[in-house]
């Protein structure tokens, strides 16, 4: 089973990147589980949301406390909250930013890779540019760092979960997939 732990604020898209991604998954015949936890605060306040991955039904239902990997939306958050609490030695953590890793101060014991999904959505007009909406992209950039399934199954569930642009959207995942 593989377990990763999405960080973001309110209002950025954290939850629907983690459903995208359970929704591309799904679609190449593995069970899969996102769900999100936030307060009543929503817009602008830490939001987490959680994805398990098997080949077999998951009958787990609790919050993720030991993750395979981390994907921080919000780079903000780095310096608000512990990203890497029970993060498992050798896991990923996956960071939108436009630093490079090695700018980052995490223990050896991670892998970081940094992605400029911000970037990305800013170019494809995704959000407004003070607040882009980075999820499809750092979606795009997931699925390529960790393997977890195929860019058009990806590109399918784009283009079925999300509302709004849903074809500028779908490029912002491919962009992110190919410079990831």
């Amino acid at each position: 089973m593989i377990e990763i732990r999405f960080h973001g604020r309110g209002g950025q898209g954290t939850v629907v990147a983690s459903k995208i991604l359970a929704d591309a998954i799904s679609k190449e015949g593995n069970y899969v589980q996102a769900y999100p936890e936030f307060g009543v605060e929503r817009r602008g306040a830490p939001v987490f949301a959680f994805i398990r991955i098997d080949n077999k039904p998951i009958y787990d239902k609790s919050r993720i406390y030991r993750p395979d990997h981390v994907v921080v939306v919000d780079p903000t958050l780095v310096e608000a909250i512990d990203v890497t609490e029970g993060l498992k030695e050798g896991g990923m953590i996956i960071i939108n930013t436009d630093k490079k890793p090695e700018e980052l101060k995490f223990p050896d014991k991670y892998k970081v890779v940094t992605v400029n999904a911000t970037g990305v959505a800013v170019k494809h007009k995704l959000g407004t540019m003070a607040a882009p909406i980075v999820n499809t992209a750092i979606v795009g950039a997931v699925v390529k760092l960790l393997k977890l399934t195929k860019l058009e199954s990806v590109l399918e569930a784009v283009r079925e979960g999300v509302p709004t642009k849903p074809e500028e959207n779908a490029s912002a995942a491919k962009e992110a997939y190919e410079k990831a």
